[in-house]
């Protein structure tokens, strides 16, 4: 039989120090080798997908490169006849008097079909060179032709300038002021991703044109500088990517990061914000505001730095608080966590003007992706994860469009089908929508404003069918502390890397257990996994009553320890358990049962920033 070492064997490379006995920690023999097979087991998925996943894109890459080859005869030998073609026009066409009214309508409509089918060909062209000599005959011959059609409407509907500033201009003062909040709802290195999220939103907005004064940024702040970082005072959502931390406004940093002072924000006031800019949304009736928020999740659930975290009842009613403020026009918000769509399916009103895009759906994990191992991955002296799928897919389109010509929807199906995998849902997630949809019909500069170098960028897919490699967002952090004792020198800082592996581990395998005798305990032996992990029917909220699921949040935290941030997938089967009617008085009598000789040690809810709920 193999051994897990040659189990988990990828691309020749063994987890070959990374044995059971160095899980010894005064555990007895037989509990110390399960914690070592659960670990292994998790640890060995994560690395499975990561090969599976190259796998599917080798060959992927095949397919294409044969439907290239293909696509190249096509043009060699469709390039004779057009060259003709344009050619005869040019020659049949290029003595038209400049004052001839009108061109024959036989000539457009030949002429026309002409241009669409070089352009089919400019497309199809590989090679730069070939794209340029293909174009300058095109020109040459619209230069000629376009003589004897100067007035003809006609022909200007065929052929534009490329510049349409009169055409796309816009009364700044009609459309009112942009604002834009940007949440990282998490803290550590190994949520690096979170940050770079952030920051990167920010250089697309300021891009855009939006000030500083109307962009509030929320982040921990500890990244940038963190001694893990290998470029300091730097951080990059992209393997190739520049540095997107420069410039960023740090409005709400460390502890001010806060459920609290995220929604004194939003609501524009002032006077209950603690610590920070004390910037605020200030916002007028004809304003528009753009909402982007990126950390782990869970059913229900948001997370935050500082607990506790932000729950959906809350967000919603903050919503409908500034809605009846009338203090903006339109808003939108785009949301990047676990379960994602939960906080918003069967909750989110229609009638507040309001437009939200989801990372996932109700059910469903989101994805880190541009971690180590993949492809493209990061620098090699990264061990992390750079960005989020769902994120880094909404934000480069936004880099490399028109954004005065691109609308929400056009966005919001690119970005929906990139963090499908396009459409395969193989590792990816299914992108939702809730609130006022007629909103996604306008133009995205409304919300993320316009970058005038892309004033000529025409349409363009962002990486065609490029399958993204990625890793659950709850396992990313295994990921990152893998390849960190990894790449770490025999010594005590490995030995502690080792056992904060260990112990998160533990932790884990402690919060799945637990869970699953509590269930047992309430709802009979065999009954207690299919009722906690039921799902309610699309379009029915979570839970009946958010004020019960806090307090068995509260209740499970006091005598079992902290959900953290793995953990928060398991608020569905709280939610369970008020939907099912149990009292509180009962919950506390399974938790202390199953977990009173639990020593709960750095988990404990004081440890960690005292309740998640």
């Amino acid at each position: 039989m193999r051994s897990q070492d040659e189990r988990c064997a990828v691309d020749g490379n063994e987890l070959q120090r990374f044995h059971c006995s160095t899980f010894a920690y005064g555990l007895g023999q037989n509990e110390n080798y399960s914690i070592c097979n659960q670990c292994y087991s998790s640890l060995c998925g994560i690395i499975k997908s990561s090969r599976r996943q190259a796998m599917e894109k080798k060959t992927l890459e095949k397919k294409t490169e044969v439907k290239r080859r293909k696509r190249n005869r096509v043009t060699a030998t469709l390039f004779k006849t057009q060259t003709t073609e344009l050619a005869f026009l040019s020659h049949s066409h290029s003595s038209l008097p400049l004052t001839t009214p009108a061109a024959p309508k036989s000539f457009y409509f030949s002429f026309e079909s002409s241009v669409l089918r070089w352009f089919g060909l400019i497309y199809m062209a590989e090679a730069w060179e070939a794209k340029k000599l293909l174009l300058f005959l095109l020109l040459l011959v619209s230069t000629i032709v376009g003589r004897g059609a100067a007035r003809s409407e006609r022909w200007e509907s065929i052929i534009q300038l490329p510049k349409e500033k009169e055409a796309l201009a816009v009364d700044d003062e009609k459309n009112g002021t942009r604002w834009a909040v940007l949440v990282a709802g998490s803290s550590g290195y190994g949520n690096y991703r979170h940050q770079a999220d952030v920051c990167h939103a920010y250089q697309v907005l300021k891009k855009g044109g939006l000030k500083d004064e109307n962009i509030i940024v929320f982040m921990y702040d500890d990244i940038a500088y963190n001694e893990l970082n290998p470029r300091p005072g730097v951080i990059i959502n992209h393997p190739q990517g520049s540095d997107v931390y420069a410039g960023v406004p740090k409005d709400y940093t460390g502890k001010q990061v806060t459920a609290k002072n995220l929604y004194a924000v939003i609501l524009g006031q002032k006077n209950n914000v603690t610590g920070g800019s004390g910037k605020v949304v200030d916002s007028k009736p004809n304003d528009r505001i753009f909402i982007y928020y990126s950390d782990h999740g869970g059913p229900g659930v948001l997370g935050m730095p500082n607990m506790p975290n932000l729950y959906a009842a809350d967000f919603i009613e903050l919503l409908k608080k500034k809605h009846a403020t009338g203090s903006y026009k339109e808003m939108v918000i785009y949301v990047e966590a676990c379960e994602s769509g939960s906080v918003f399916e069967g909750f989110m009103p229609e009638n507040l003007n309001i437009y939200v895009t989801t990372a996932s759906n109700a059910e469903e994990s989101s994805y880190g992706t541009y971690c180590p191992g993949m492809n493209p991955a990061p620098p090699p002296e990264f061990m992390t994860c750079l960005g989020d799928l769902y994120s880094v897919s909404w934000m480069e389109d936004s880099e490399t469009h028109n954004l005065k010509k691109e609308t929400i929807q056009q966005q919001y199906q690119v970005v929906k089908d990139r963090t499908s995998n396009y459409n395969t849902y193989n590792t990816g997630s299914h992108v939702m929508e809730y609130g006022n949809k007629s909103i996604k019909a306008e133009k995205l500069y409304l919300y993320q404003g316009f970058n005038p170098a892309n004033e000529d960028v025409g349409e363009k897919e962002l990486y065609p069918n490029t399958h993204m490699e990625v890793v659950n967002q709850r396992d990313a952090d295994l990921l990152y502390l893998w390849h960190r004792y990894k790449k770490t020198e025999e010594g005590s800082e490995k030995e502690e890397i080792l056992k904060e592996l260990t112990e998160t581990m533990m932790h884990r395998k402690h919060l799945d257990g637990s869970i699953e005798l509590i269930g047992g305990l309430l709802f009979g032996p065999g009954k207690g996994s299919s009722v906690l992990g039921a799902v309610r029917p699309s379009g029915q909220q979570l839970v009946d009553d958010w004020g019960c699921l806090k307090a068995m949040v509260k209740m499970f935290e006091t005598h079992c320890g902290s959900l953290t941030q793995y953990g928060m997938k398991y608020t569905r089967a709280f939610a369970n358990i008020c939907n099912s009617g149990i009292p509180e008085e009962e919950m506390e009598e399974a938790c202390m049962a199953v977990c009173n000789s639990y020593n709960m040690g750095t988990w404990s809810p004081s440890s960690r920033g005292i309740y998640s709920a």
